[in-house]
């Protein structure tokens, strides 16, 4: 399956030029005003945030997976007693337990998301020879509905593939509420979906041969059917969706030729070798080399824009400049982020040492940290301005994750450290 995220001002005290030179029959005035003006600066004491990172500790353990859906941290972990079947997945707010519920399955959950008042979980099946998705009551924990196939959201849509043992491969939207089927259709080949944050949710199913076909994933209406290779070309290919174009990626040749999902119409080909994937980079996409390296290209015609060397993937775009990092198989030891140019690829800023923290669910602060020695990290915040990051403290963990408010990292001894970043 191929599926293309408080200042309070300052308090001032101005006295009066001075007192009055005789204040009659008012001498508990200034102590009234006094008393008022004290509450008052207890008050907005008392409403201040408390200074520092807020911070707590989840148990874990080995085996153990954390997953985090706005301030709630689900942990999902393999049965204290050791049976075989056992796993919990347990929900925490702050640093108490919400609630706890036994997980069918063995091993970890694949992914565990909050969806309309439902916490969905997908992994294996009981058996482990297949999948399967269970979902709970989020203010509860209550089982809610359970079935074979493993569920991913798309968008605000949330679709199912059907299970491998099914004897017809098919993919569906299902009701978060009760799980009911909404709409189904047969899968066979390449799949991938194009989201618009005010257009449709696109889904494209491309076989090996015959039409490509694209769905609106929020009704299965088919929008539009047409065989991009009435005439097979040799060489195997690879398909990908983009700034609202199906890529395909023809081996045989080296090309990329962009097809407009409206029509399945061809817009334009380009000659690009060793390309790894292409992706959306503000108003641009940008191909990435297997080994690293990006080619800005105009979605409108596919002429290329710049090239830069060392840059792999875009990590956020917003003002016309990117975050980008260094790809997997750098071996700079210092690895790093850059901040470059949407209009020339332009260096803006080189943040050499610093390593993105993974998000689990996109809107929240691009966090980085960088190592400081004896296990401990610095951990601050990246933006696209240029300037240095804000440095945000240190901590101690690996394998960290962070959401819109929360940052989880794992313990040397298993356990989970949590810290809430607003």
């Amino acid at each position: 399956m191929v599926v293309t995220v408080i200042d309070l001002g300052e308090l001032r005290d101005d006295a009066p030029p001075g007192p009055a030179p005789r204040p009659p029959r008012a001498v508990g005035r200034p102590f009234r005003l006094l008393v008022v003006l004290l509450v008052a600066l207890l008050t907005l004491t008392a409403a201040t945030p408390p200074r520092g990172p807020v911070e707590w500790t989840l148990p874990g353990g080995l085996g153990s997976a954390v997953f985090v859906s706005g301030d709630v941290v689900y942990v999902v972990r393999p049965d204290r007693a050791g049976a075989v079947s056992g796993r919990e997945l347990l929900a925490y707010r702050g640093d108490r337990e919400r609630w706890r519920s036994p997980l069918p399955g063995v091993g970890t959950a694949v992914s565990v998301w909050e969806q309309d008042g439902r916490v969905i979980v997908a992994g294996r099946s009981v058996d482990n020879t297949d999948w399967q998705t269970v979902t709970y009551d989020a203010a509860t924990g209550a089982d809610v509905w359970r079935r074979p196939g493993i569920a991913f959201a798309v968008g605000r849509v949330l679709l199912m593939q059907s299970a491998a043992s099914d004897t017809t491969t098919s993919i569906m939207e299902v009701d978060p509420a009760d799980g009911r089927t909404v709409w189904t259709a047969p899968m066979t080949g390449a799949l991938g979906f194009d989201v618009e944050p005010t257009g449709p949710v696109r889904m494209v199913l491309s076989p090996a041969t015959g039409q490509t076909v694209v769905v609106d994933a929020r009704t299965g209406a088919r929008l539009v059917a047409r065989d991009l290779d009435p005439v097979r070309r040799p060489g195997p290919r690879r398909l990908q969706l983009a700034r609202g174009l199906l890529l395909e990626f023809r081996d045989g040749d080296g090309a990329i030729e962009a097809y407009d999902l409206d029509t399945l119409r061809p817009r334009w080909t380009v000659a690009r070798k060793l390309v790894g994937h292409v992706e959306s980079c503000g108003a641009l996409l940008c191909a990435v080399g297997p080994t690293g390296g990006m080619t800005a290209l105009d979605p409108a015609t596919g002429a290329v824009r710049w090239s830069v060397d060392r840059w792999a993937s875009v990590a956020a775009a917003r003002g016309g400049r990117f975050l980008v990092g260094t790809p997997d198989t750098d071996t700079d030891a210092d690895g790093g982020l850059a901040v470059l140019d949407q209009d020339d690829g332009r260096l803006i800023a080189d943040l050499r040492g610093w390593t993105l923290v993974p998000q689990h669910e996109s809107g929240g602060p691009l966090l980085a940290t960088r190592p400081l020695g004896g296990g401990r990290r610095l951990l601050a915040e990246v933006g696209l301005s240029g300037d240095p990051p804000t440095i945000r403290g240190t901590l101690t963990g690996t394998d960290c994750t962070t959401g819109m408010t929360l940052l989880v990292c794992r313990r040397p001894g298993g356990d989970y450290m949590v810290r809430r970043l607003t």
